[in-house]
């Protein structure tokens, strides 16, 4: 079969795109992501979809990552495809959130996507997965300890937006039609360096499996992923009917009712599992033995309860398991910094210090209104409540703090305005900082960020006033 058709025949039997889709390639330059753009360039007539490219440039590789971003921009001319890149310093990125630059370079990339999605109106998201790395994904998980789902591996669609549609070729097949089409994609070398745990898996386990084991691995893990996913699909369907079972949402709150903990574990857990998503809005943090608490702590007495991650808490009344949100802690003066989850907000009041400055603090959720008074005074502002995805902090300054000042494209660092303003290095850990979602939106009483301004398509404002008690 020709590769195209088998793409073709693969998009269409998962249902990835439909007519008039807006279909964003991830493009790195990458042989992967250079076969997606062009397999996919050359079926947008017959799929009736129009097709963007985006390039992140990591900054990690000096004058080759360069090389990438020109060669894909280049390629995007080439194919009359309308191209956007960023370059990010990843290991700033990563040294600040103390996480791999692996880690901080997929964070930084599905970021950059979801923003081009909102700007362009865009309908999926096209990742250049491929069977080979189906293949080390199930070993990975495999080693780690995983379950039925995380065997399934990566999902041909996720969340109805991301879309991996060459999925269904092999790394040989992918480089035999780069080859054929004379792309000459950029190669990254460190893709054969045993630097990283997939690199080890990809370079050393699987060749090894080859030889000594089965030559036909990554087809046989391919085969077992999707047949984890069909025994999946059935006994999500039986959870589902569960779940409506059992779980009923009552004022603010979820009850697991008593009799759900009389089912078998398989199901039981899921159900659990299930519930505690639902309820937190949240899919990660939830582990395992998080669901063995609940089982533990249900057969216990009624009237105690239980902490668990996303703010969620749980309760035994007679048997049945309460899900609640935590209620917010009222700070006290002495304390140096507030968290708060932006869906937790429509109206409240915290007390806030830092050093001798003192505050009480007013959050409020309303609607844009054009009569709205937006230079108010310096204590007092509003911003994008949608532009802010999930938290709040308000803290002091910390070494290294930037803000994207209103009306500018680019960072400052806070010390620099500090200095330029002649404020007194005694006085400047006592000038509360707000951030949103690890961005600072406002320097109080000084600077507001651009990056959470109010346009024309605001809906509705967070409004943030600061009372001084005393300074």
């Amino acid at each position: 079969m020709i590769l195209k058709d088998k793409v073709l025949k693969y998009i269409i039997e998962n249902s990835m795109v439909k007519q008039g889709d807006k279909v964003l390639v991830a493009l790195s330059g990458g042989p992967d992501s250079v076969c997606l753009l062009h397999i996919l360039n050359s079926l947008k007539n017959e799929l009736d979809i129009c097709i963007y490219a985006a390039h992140i440039n990591h900054c990690l590789r000096g004058e080759e990552a360069d090389k990438d971003e020109g060669y894909a921009k280049e390629l995007c001319r080439k194919l009359d495809i309308k191209f956007y890149s960023k370059a990010i310093d990843i290991n700033n990125i990563a040294n600040e959130k103390g996480i791999s630059t692996e880690l901080a370079g997929r964070e930084e990339r599905y970021k950059f996507f979801n923003e081009l999605k909102d700007e362009l109106k865009l309908n999926k998201i096209a990742i250049a997965h491929n069977l080979n790395d189906q293949a080390e994904t199930i070993i990975m998980r495999a080693i780690r300890g995983t379950g039925l789902e995380g065997l399934i591996g990566i999902r041909p669609v996720r969340e109805n937006l991301y879309i991996r549609p060459i999925l269904c070729l092999s790394r040989k097949e992918i480089e035999f039609y780069c080859g054929k089409e004379d792309l000459r994609p950029r190669i990254d070398k460190t893709n054969y360096e045993d630097i990283y745990a997939r690199n080890k898996i990809r370079l050393k386990a699987i060749p090894f499996i080859e030889e000594n084991f089965n030559k036909d691995i990554v087809n046989t893990l391919n085969r077992l992923a999707y047949m984890c996913n069909v025994d999946n699909e059935f006994i999500e369907s039986m959870v589902l009917e569960s779940y409506n079972k059992y779980c009923l949402e009552y004022n603010k709150s979820l009850i697991i009712k008593k009799d759900a903990f009389k089912e078998k574990e398989a199901l039981l857990t899921r159900v659990l599992r299930k519930a505690l998503m639902n309820f937190s809005g949240v899919c990660n943090n939830f582990e395992m033995k998080h669901i063995y608490d609940i089982i533990s702590f249900q057969k216990g007495s009624t009237g105690k309860s239980i902490n668990l991650p996303n703010d969620v808490k749980a309760i035994n009344s007679y048997g049945d398991i309460k899900l609640e949100k935590n209620k917010p802690n009222r700070l006290k003066f002495e304390d140096k910094s507030i968290t708060m989850k932006i869906n937790d907000i429509i109206s409240e009041t915290l007390d806030f210090g830092l050093g001798n400055a003192k505050y009480s603090i007013c959050f409020e959720k309303i609607k844009f209104e054009k009569h709205i008074n937006f230079k108010d005074n310096e204590l007092i502002k509003y911003f994008d409540y949608d532009k802010i995805k999930n938290v709040i902090i308000i803290r002091k300054r910390l070494d290294g703090d930037k803000i994207v000042p209103i009306g500018m494209t680019g960072t400052k660092k806070i010390k620099d305005i500090f200095i330029n303003l002649k404020i007194p290095k005694d006085k400047r850990d006592e000038i509360p900082i707000v951030t949103f979602d690890n961005k600072i939106a406002w320097i109080v009483g000084i600077k507001v960020s651009d990056e959470f301004k109010i346009n024309k398509d605001t809906k509705n404002l967070l409004k943030i006033s600061f009372l001084r008690k005393e300074f």
